[in-house]
């Protein structure tokens, strides 16, 4: 590898919010990597950081064409740049489509269990979570299409929120199902806003489809909303760009976003994204190498060491959602004995809706030696656990 992916970082009393944790602690929770970002981007910022002047920034040609430079090499989609516009984050830009796309009461579908954080800006916005929760069988997810059918159809449904890959189960959603999706939404007039965040770390032969590549349909009725912030490691460059190409929804939601200024970037936004946009490929590629390695080493170890447990086979996401029922159905007293006894500091899975309750959700973005530490953790948390039953 031309990367290193074994460094053993210390991040504590760095700000970090994933790490400001206890000595003894060690985080697995937080979607974020424990990885050095792609050098490119570090000497992007350096460059932009000997100006010595960091004034108001505007948004220059040069990103939007970087960011479908990057998904037409990546993913086989090249969006017209003029559908696309910066935002500050994904999350903002939903919260700002929801207030712009929907109305105080509506009914904003999601799929349980998924990120918790979607429905924050559904409630505290006066809508309603209307969930088609995913059905779990047999060890694996699938979609209960009469049951979403039938939660489009209802009045008061007017938007969906799509986690495209899905967080926490990391499903790839096939090109079929997104075509699906896009249909039934289209015929029920709900607009589709597709969190396409995670979609570059994905496993070997599983590379994700973006949404409003599926179908006319599809691209006509969506908000897509990509960013390098996960892919690199760079939440806190505060970048991503929503992706819109059916001009009355595009102008809609773009009015949205200036009046809730969210439009405009940081000093380091623009230069950090070309740059990840532009030159991070390679480093991508050998990522996902080692976060697929990293959850092959963890499904061997929960096989081998904790037969109660059941990881759930994703191939997008560095985050692992592991079917605990067999020990428990409380996952959060669980998570609490797990850190208070060994240190270890997972996600409980109930904060994700659905059947949540039953799960936890492990990080493994991290070194090598960093992740046996973790399994080591886990199990000695959950045969304490099990012994105290």
């Amino acid at each position: 590898m031309s990367y290193n992916f074994s460094e053993m970082i210390d991040r504590r009393h760095t700000n970090s919010v994933k790490w400001d944790v206890k000595d003894n602690e060690l985080p697995m929770w937080v979607a974020d990597m424990d990885f050095r970002t792609a050098p490119g981007i570090v000497d992007a910022i350096k460059r932009k950081a000997d100006t010595g002047i960091f004034g108001y920034e505007e948004v220059p040609q040069d990103y939007f064409e970087a960011v479908q430079h990057w998904y037409a090499t990546e993913h086989d989609w090249a969006p017209n740049t003029d559908w696309m516009r910066f935002v500050t984050g994904v999350v903002p830009a939903i919260s700002s489509a929801v207030r712009r796309v929907s109305h105080v009461g509506d009914n904003v579908l999601v799929q349980a269990p998924v990120y918790n954080i979607f429905y924050n800006s559904i409630v505290n916005n006066g809508r309603h979570v209307l969930s088609s929760d995913l059905v779990y069988q047999d060890g694996q997810y699938t979609v209960d299409w009469d049951d979403l059918a039938a939660k489009m159809a209802e009045p008061l449904t007017t938007m969906m929120i799509l986690c495209n890959p899905h967080n926490p189960i990391g499903h790839v959603w096939q090109p079929a199902e997104l075509r699906r999706i896009a249909d039934l939404a289209a015929v029920n007039h709900v607009t589709v806003f597709s969190d396409e965040i995670h979609g570059d770390i994905t496993d070997a032969g599983h590379g994700y489809t973006p949404f409003a590549s599926v179908s006319e349909t599809a691209a006509q009725n969506s908000v897509t909303a990509v960013s390098p912030s996960k892919t690199f490691n760079v939440a806190a460059l505060h970048a991503a760009t929503i992706i819109i190409p059916n001009e009355n929804l595009r102008n809609v939601v773009d009015r949205g976003i200036n009046t809730d200024e969210l439009a405009e970037p940081n000093a380091f936004a623009i230069d950090g994204s070309i740059a990840a946009y532009t030159t991070g490929s390679e480093w991508v590629h050998e990522l996902n190498a080692t976060i697929t390695a990293n959850k092959q080493t963890l499904t061997a170890f929960i096989a081998k060491n904790l037969p109660a447990l059941h990881v759930i086979t994703g191939h997008a996401t560095y985050l692992v959602w592991i079917d605990c029922h067999k020990l428990t159905t409380d996952t959060k007293t669980l998570c609490a004995a797990i850190r208070q006894n060994t240190g270890l500091f997972i996600s409980a899975g109930e904060v994700y809706g659905g059947d949540g309750h039953d799960f936890v959700r492990i990080n493994v973005a991290c070194p090598a030696e960093r992740l046996q530490d973790g399994l080591n953790r886990l199990a000695t948390g959950i045969h304490q656990f099990e012994e105290n039953k």
